[in-house]
């Protein structure tokens, strides 16, 4: 399997369900969102940006997605309940069929401008690793079946590698694009 065919097994609209542990401060979050990932063109004017603004030539492209999600995060106090919401373009460009790079307009762990490394196992896993200003990621998205996927994620202090936090979704599709 390669990136685009990963993605494009991807699209529809999932309900995911995610246990978020901070061991930094040794605290739990529970969060529920819906999660839509659609194919978007590459001449839709958030890519044409998202290229310019990291020097990517349009012809590198094949194809590019949208991820957006609505959630509602259990964490702390009933009064600090919040709902998050947002989207992201991802633009994923091969090195090979197994790796290759991932531009997002908002990342992962901090709602910034990433480029990720990628790389896909042999059983299908994907693994995506991204630095930002202080944290590093690796997140793992696999398939457990065509309607269920699993993803965890580990979140670690870049100078000190210290793991900060790691997470845990079950993401179920109710609906195919």
């Amino acid at each position: 399997m390669n990136i685009e065919e990963f993605f494009l097994k991807s699209v529809g609209e999932w309900n995911s369900m995610r246990s978020g542990h901070s061991l930094a401060f040794q605290e739990f979050e529970e969060i529920r969102s819906r999660i839509t990932i659609i194919p978007t063109k590459k001449t839709d004017s958030r890519v044409i940006k998202l290229l310019k603004d990291n020097l990517i030539n349009n012809n590198e492209v094949n194809k590019a997605f949208l991820i957006s999600w609505e959630a509602k995060s259990e964490w702390g106090e009933e009064s600090q309940k919040e709902k998050m919401s947002g989207e992201s373009i991802l633009i994923p460009i091969e090195f090979s069929r197994t790796k290759g790079k991932i531009v997002r307009s908002v990342g992962y762990t901090e709602e910034i401008q990433v480029i990720s490394l990628y790389k896909i196992l042999d059983d299908g896993t994907l693994i995506i690793n991204s630095s930002y200003n202080n944290v590093c990621t690796e997140e793992r998205i696999w398939f457990v079946s065509n309607n269920l996927r699993s993803r965890s994620s580990v979140t670690r202090a870049i100078n000190s590698l210290a793991i900060l936090q790691t997470s845990y979704a079950s993401e179920i599709r109710f609906c195919k694009q």
